[in-house]
């Protein structure tokens, strides 16, 4: 099995190159997805989270806005935060690993996979990357979001420079859906035709 780590800043067009991985029958682990899930399932994770940030809950699942009024936009809280979050979400990960086991290739979609030291446990990443313009335009487009949200959810992120920079691969978002889907095709190939 190859792991194959995707990653990009937000707005880069990870989950659309996630879901292109997903149509060709590919295994996609979402990290994202996980944590939604985890918030709502893992007692264990629920119950330090409240000993962590008080009461964050609503209706017995972690409410993501009494969270992020809980984190206040700190530095240390994210880090505590994520010092909780990221044993089970490691966790969750590995159990997906196991019930794929026989598959040749696998995606772990991780936002912060460079972030969080999550390539020491994968064979290659892949980046995605576009101008910064255009992830901008991306951005800005989203429902609630504001150029101060944005600078600061860059301001938690490794730049895109250093992304690409350190990445196996690299597919540029900014072309069309079919020159993606046809890289990402490209790249399911390559890989399943060389060791790991």
């Amino acid at each position: 099995m190859i792991k194959l780590g995707l990653t990009g800043s937000i707005g880069m067009g990870k989950s659309t190159i996630a879901a292109m991985f997903a149509d060709e029958g590919v295994p996609v682990w979402d990290a994202d997805l996980a944590v939604h899930r985890l918030y709502a399932e893992s007692d264990v994770l629920k119950s330090q989270l409240l000993d962590a940030f008080g009461d964050v809950l609503s209706d017995g699942v972690v409410d993501r806005v009494k969270l992020s009024a809980a984190l206040n936009g700190e530095a240390a809280q994210f880090e505590r935060l994520n010092a909780i979050v990221h044993p089970v979400t490691v966790d969750d990960r590995n159990q997906f690993l196991k019930a794929h086991a026989d598959a040749p290739l696998i995606v772990a979609d991780i936002p912060l996979l460079y972030e969080t030291g999550a390539e020491a446990y994968l064979d290659k990443v892949l980046v995605v990357s576009a101008p910064a313009d255009i992830q901008a335009a991306r951005v800005l487009a989203r429902a609630g979001m504001t150029e101060a949200k944005f600078e600061a959810i860059l301001a938690r992120q490794m730049p895109d420079a250093e992304k690409r920079a350190r990445a196996d691969f690299v597919i540029d978002t900014s072309k069309s859906l079919d020159d993606c889907r046809d890289a990402v095709r490209t790249l399911i190939a390559s890989l399943q035709n060389t060791p790991a």
